[in-house]
Parts: structure tokens; sequence; C-alpha cells
């Protein structure tokens, strides 16, 4: 008789345990939400490596930060707005998809280039001189589920590529090499 209650006490130990540990008694990474300034200011510590991770990349719909001790934290995009990071080269590039805040680096860091975004009906999004960052890219904040046409200018060379941002695009736009301007 005493084995059986044995047996049964150490299924309520394991039952409870179990129900501890899914009811949140561990920790858990369910993505958080922060308002669309903090998690833009977030994004922008990452990017600047004021605030540092062994990694943090940016998905179309998620931020993925690990710490040291490989706990991860997710946190959710804003609804509206898609994050595209572009690095324009002239000499070396590298392939990517999704965009490492802690881990990807351009050529060109700190240069000034123009920026021209315009969608498909012609609408001008963007216009104006931007400072790639350290990390040499250019960091953007657009409308999401849209295509648009992307001119970027430096030194008299220019760069053109159509991107979209829609849920499945990439966040890294490593392909804009700066060629000469073609004269008519």
């Amino acid at each position: 008789m005493s084995n059986k209650i044995w047996v049964a006490a150490t299924g309520l130990v394991a039952v409870a345990i179990g129900g501890y540990m899914f009811s949140g008694g561990t920790e858990r990474n369910e993505p958080k939400a922060l308002d669309t300034q903090n998690i833009k200011e977030l994004v922008q510590e990452y990017t600047s490596r004021t605030k540092t991770a062994e990694s943090a990349s940016i998905t179309s719909k998620e931020l993925i930060v690990t710490e040291g001790d490989a706990k991860s934290l997710t946190y959710v995009l804003p609804e509206n707005e898609f994050f595209v990071s572009i690095a324009p080269y002239v000499d070396k590039t590298h392939p990517c998809a999704t965009h490492s805040l802690t881990g990807c680096q351009g050529e060109m860091v700190e240069e000034e280039f123009n920026v021209n975004i315009v969608d498909t009906e012609g609408n001008e999004v963007m216009d104006k001189t931007m400072k790639s960052q350290s990390n040499g890219f250019i960091d953007l904040w657009l409308p999401r589920d849209k295509t648009y046409h992307i001119t970027v200018e430096h030194d008299g060379k220019t760069a053109e590529s159509d991107i979209s941002t829609f849920e499945s695009d990439d966040t890294c736009i490593s392909t804009m090499q700066l060629m000469e301007k073609k004269s008519i």
C-alpha cells in the first residue's frame, strides 16, 4: 500500500512541476509589444551599438534579441510600418535577407547619400540626404504592404532597386551597388 502512495505522490509532484512550468513559472519567450516610438528607439540602440546583445536581428514582423546567456527576447514590430536596412556599396557586400543589427557590416560607413523613394503610384515617399551609420547601413521605416523604387546617390554614383514591404520580404538590402551615372 505504501508503494501506491509513493507512486501517487510522485505523480502529483510531477504534475505540479509541469503545471508550474507551463503556467509561467519558468521564463518563456512570448513576443512583447512596445509602442512604435520605443521599438524604433530599441532598434536604433542595437544598430548604433549603444545597447549590446549577443545578437539582435529583425524580420518583417519581429525584433529578436539573444543575450549572452542565450536568453531570447522577441518584440513585435509596428503593424503599419516595415523596417528595412540598406547598405549601398561600391566594391564589397555580403549576401543577406534578415538584417542583423549586431552583425551586418556595410562598406560605406558614415557617408552621406541622397535617398529617393517612390511608390508604385508615383508618390514620392522620401527625398532627402541621409547618413549611413557606423555599420554602413541606412535604416528606413516604410509603410507596409507596398512596393517602392529606391534611388541612392553618392559622389556621382547611383544605385536603384525595387523593394517591397510585405510580410515575407527581406529586411536587409545589400545588393545596391553604386555605379557611375550614365550620360545621355
